[in-house]
């Protein structure tokens, strides 16, 4: 059974003292970025919101907005701007590391000025901080752990555009010893999929203390509109999220090149930002992939993004097929099925996977252009991108979405029980 709030085993934190009762829970979230926004940090405070629970997010604040802002969803407790310090110096100091007394200093002001009942940290860099105040606090801690941080890193040092800084700040041996002692220190885990739980399961952790809880959308999202995912050539693609060389955009790239030469009517668009823009959009220029073949949009609102999802034919996802892309899944899989658009995704597993037992696409051999465009161009037939467009829709109404999701994390909180009250 999931652990509940208070719960203790004998590596982990200490139980929470006192008597036990049912009431709401005032939850420190630690978001190690700014907010807004973020789809799953708003997802996850909105969730436990609505269930009742005060939740008070803990965030960086590289622009200077209000220390505290209370939305719908949260409370927002930002890192206090050095006014004094010159911009960068400001940004560095706040810098989500595994040790950084900025953060660890905000996050106990936090937990103690709301008397927290449990933290609920994202991901990997401020785990330990966490950790270390929970137990200091005697209150739970549960970590979301939306990407395999060290195997992320990983992949980031292959691509070869690190800098020196990644070799000391992003070092991914570092981060796998970080990784060993977190994880037996912590009352539960929230992973994103069946293949990070089952990573965890072979580092020791106690599978009683793992729950799913995806990247999905939630149902409401069916109801915005469908993409004519049947509809005539040229073949509208789409890839929405960063844009980072290990999340296969390179590929994209070289198999439009390829199917321009064979003369196949093809364009795509591209919606983000990322450290590899200014890559991507020179290997564009060099391959001769203008607009409207190839267009970069730029970062978009997500509310607009998801409006620009109708208008096209199916939607990619070229990850690397590689340790990181192997143990977590994007929310744009989800995205594009919620809005009826066929999926092409590369062989990474968990995507592969569900993309494949739910009929929502096809997958092609990850960093294979030629791969990549023989499955471009059989998805040209529109009876096939029609029946993968309302596969998806199904799978999504019947299994992935977000309030499916949002049960689960409520049952490993334990928040619709009793709680321990300091």
């Amino acid at each position: 059974m999931p652990v509940g709030i208070g719960t203790s085993h004998s590596e982990g934190p200490p139980a929470a003292r006192g008597r036990v009762a049912s009431r709401s829970l005032n939850i420190c979230k630690v978001w190690d970025g700014d907010y807004p926004w973020d789809v799953r940090a708003e997802k996850v405070s909105a969730a436990l919101t609505t269930a009742g629970h005060a939740v008070h997010m803990v965030a960086r604040n590289r622009t200077g907005r209000p220390i505290r802002e209370v939305l719908n969803e949260a409370t927002i407790h930002r890192l206090s701007p050095w006014r004094w310090a010159p911009g960068w110096l400001n940004n560095a100091s706040m810098f989500p590391a595994f040790f950084n007394p900025r953060w660890s200093q905000r996050i106990l002001e936090v937990a103690q000025e709301t008397r927290a009942d449990v933290i609920l940290c994202r991901d990997l860099p401020l785990a330990v901080p966490s950790i270390l105040i929970a137990r200091r606090l005697g209150i739970p801690v549960i970590l979301d752990m939306a990407e395999n941080y060290p195997a992320m890193l990983r992949s980031r040092h292959a691509t070869g555009r690190t800098g020196v800084a990644d070799l000391v700040i992003r070092n991914p041996a570092l981060a796998a010893k970080v990784e060993r002692w977190v994880l037996p220190r912590l009352n539960g885990i929230m992973v994103v999929v069946e293949e990070s739980r089952d990573r965890l399961v072979t580092l020791g952790m106690d599978p009683g203390r793992i729950e799913i809880v995806s990247n999905t959308p939630p149902l409401s999202r069916l109801n915005e509109g469908t993409a004519q995912a049947d509809g005539p050539l040229p073949l509208q693609l789409v890839y929405i999220g960063l844009l980072e060389l290990q999340r296969g955009l390179a590929t994209v790239l070289d198999a439009m090149a390829l199917l321009g030469r064979e003369g196949f009517p093809a364009q795509l668009s591209i919606y983000g930002s990322g450290v590899d823009e200014g890559v991507l959009r020179q290997q564009a220029l060099h391959l001769g992939l203008k607009s409207p073949v190839v267009t970069f949009h730029g970062w978009v609102p997500n509310p607009v993004l998801l409006k620009h999802l109708l208008a096209a034919h199916a939607g990619l996802i070229p990850h690397w097929k590689d340790e990181s892309w192997n143990t977590t899944v994007p929310n744009k899989l989800f995205d594009y099925m919620a809005a009826g658009l066929p999926v092409i995704s590369s062989d990474a597993v968990p995507a592969a996977r569900i993309v494949q037992t739910t009929g929502a696409g096809w997958v092609f051999g990850g960093r294979d252009a030629t791969s990549l465009a023989s499955v471009i161009k059989a998805a040209a037939n529109p009876d096939k991108r029609r029946h993968a467009a309302i596969a998806g829709r199904q799978a999504v109404l019947n299994t992935y979405n977000w309030e499916n999701d949002a049960k689960r994390m409520l049952e490993l909180l334990n928040l619709q029980q009793s709680v321990r009250l300091p």
